[in-house]
């Protein structure tokens, strides 16, 4: 990325101070409003430590257990809050287990800031004691990143980081900051980076395009929109549901769209996708007209690309020029910020309701209902289902929570089940797949809002992953309700081996600990279901608790979720069972 010039705003009139790195990154922090962090301290951010020590009233640091979990904690608490995340390390192995959380952050689009201390800039490339090339390692996986060497770098450094990250299509930003640049001294005065030449993070909306959009629009038959996240990163939840109701298209998301508008919208026909719902995966080979919302044409949302929606028209209304033409041709490609688009769009367009058109959908969700939907979410069978129990959630939540979910078979249900009334509801680890994720990222949720309940549903394996930040969750006390739905498997790898692989379940079997002993054991409040009598009082109990929470839901060792497309298959190929 170009960045010759930077246009700088000032935050206040003081004049310049006289004071070290380690101090200036902490009030460039204070200027951003940042008021918590994530990290792990070492050696070389241990000055920056020293500092925030005598912050700790402005600053609400977070030892995670892990730097890892640092990440998807920053994660949790910018997809809620709509703010920046901030995560901060040491050199070497602090800062390379950052990468997953940052690589999971850059296809997820969050905006988070992360911080890396460095070996001294005279020992850079020298193999010295926790040296690595962190802007090398991290380069694939960042939207920019910049290694800092003088102390007078810092300030339009950091504010540089958190405008690249927080603006246009959101995305992670490291800059790793030496030793001696921390100790040194700088005339300090912070301005705010308020644009950079070269980079323009929103496209200028042509309302011409807009116009053509409204036309096709307005001409179709079967018209179809399928939204995603950039409709909640572009805060245009408002915007959106007003084209949805004035149109009367029906409308299908992606697993980071949804919650943009309620699930129980009439208009919402649900979830688009590999273990999407029925009706919106079938009918995209049916529509005329597909309209396509701040969401990039995924591989898990497309199947088959050589027999994804060929006969209908597509628009694609995007921020970022690069997922246009990426994986499907558009038609007509609306450049824009999605609240701006979504707003210049809505008096163009007729008022309709697709009566017919609409039962298709309601017919094809008929039959998802009676093969599938009602098994999983009112058994008959003796064992507990992962559905049951995400529809006791939504009983005793009534919509209201934040679903924090981690990857798996688990994920999907969560995803497919869960009832949202409020938008940034779900959290999840939607193009990188990161096992592991959701226990931090509640911990981050759960301090992002808190003022709502968040549920995490974990899977057995994915748990055991990051399941250290128990102790993050017993220090800070945060009211996280944790719910582990344990198949003894890794489920989703299970699903795929039973049915491509002849039942070979090659290391995917679980033996697993006594995870209440566990919980327990960093003094969280637990208990254990294994029969259905017990399930909903047990819910309510969790709910109910006003500290955290972990529930052990046993469930059936070899149910499997469906829908399903096969991968690489077409989306009509959905198989039912």
């Amino acid at each position: 990325m170009e960045t010759q010039t930077i246009k700088l705003q000032a935050t206040d009139s003081q004049d310049t101070e006289r004071i070290t790195g380690k101090e200036a990154i902490i009030r460039c922090l204070l200027a951003e409003g940042v008021d918590t962090l994530y990290g792990y301290p070492g050696g070389a951010i241990m000055p920056v430590y020293d500092e925030l020590y005598k912050y700790q009233d402005k600053i609400n640091h977070i030892l995670t257990r892990h730097e890892q979990g640092a990440t998807h904690a920053a994660q949790g608490y910018a997809r809620v809050s709509g703010k920046v995340g901030v995560a901060i390390a040491t050199s070497g192995p602090g800062a390379t287990n950052l990468i997953t959380g940052i690589a999971d952050a850059q296809i997820d689009s969050t905006p988070m800031v992360c911080i890396t201390g460095q070996v001294a800039s005279n020992l850079l490339g020298s193999d010295a004691f926790q040296e690595t090339d962190i802007i090398g390692i991290s380069t694939p996986v960042t939207k920019w990143n910049f290694q800092v060497t003088k102390a007078s770098e810092i300030p339009e450094v950091l504010a540089k980081a958190f405008y690249i990250a927080r603006s246009g299509r959101p995305g992670p930003v490291l800059i790793d900051i030496t030793k001696d640049a921390q100790f040194a001294e700088l005339d300090f005065k912070y301005k705010k980076c308020t644009a950079i030449r070269s980079y323009k993070p929103v496209p200028k909306l042509n309302h011409s395009d807009v116009e053509a959009a409204a036309a096709l629009i307005n001409n179709a038959k079967k018209p179809f929109i399928v939204w995603g996240q950039g409709v909640i990163l572009g805060k245009a939840e408002a915007e959106f549901k007003a084209v949805v109701e004035k149109s009367g298209i029906p409308a299908a998301w992606t697993i980071l769209g949804v919650s943009a508008i309620p699930t129980e919208h009439p208009l919402n026909v649900g979830m688009v996708g590999m273990h999407g719902n029925y009706a919106p995966n079938m009918l995209t080979n049916e529509c005329d007209l597909l309209i396509a919302i701040g969401m990039r044409f995924d591989d898990r949302v497309t199947g088959d690309l050589n027999t994804y929606a060929k006969q209908a028209k597509v628009i694609h209304f995007e921020i970022d020029p690069a997922e246009v033409n990426k994986n499907v041709n558009a038609d007509l490609a609306v450049l824009g910020d999605s609240k701006e688009s979504l707003a210049a769009l809505l008096p163009l367009l007729d008022t309709k309701e697709h009566t017919d058109w609409h039962q298709r959908f309601k017919d094809l969700y008929q039959i998802e209902y009676d093969k599938i939907i009602s098994e999983d979410i009112h058994p008959t069978k003796e064992g507990l289902t992962m559905g049951e129990v995400l529809e006791g959630i939504n009983t005793v939540s009534k919509g209201d929570a934040v679903i924090v979910s981690d990857v798996g078979q688990h994920q999907m249900i969560a995803c497919r089940y869960a009832k949202f009334n409020h938008s940034k509801s779900n959290i999840t680890s939607g193009g990188l797949g990161t096992m592991g994720f959701a226990l931090p990222a509640a911990i981050g949720a759960q301090m992002g809002a808190p003022d709502r309940t968040v549920v995490a549903i974990i899977g057995d394996g994915g748990y055991q992953m990051t399941i250290q930040e128990l102790g993050t969750i017993f220090q800070t006390k945060v009211p996280v309700k944790i719910v582990v739905l344990n198949n003894e498997f890794l489920g989703m790898v299970r699903q795929w081996q039973q049915l491509f692989f002849d039942r070979r379940y090659a290391s995917t079997e679980m033996v697993n600990p006594d995870f209440v002993a566990i919980a327990k054991g960093y003094f969280i409040d637990a208990q254990k279901v294994t029969k259905r009598e017990d399930l909903a009082g047990a819910i309510e109990t969790m709910l109910a608790s006003e500290g955290p929470y972990f529930l052990e839901v046993r469930v059936e060792k070899e149910d499997n979720v469906f829908p399903m497309i096969p991968s690489g298959a077409s989306v009509s190929d959905i198989r039912l069972e």
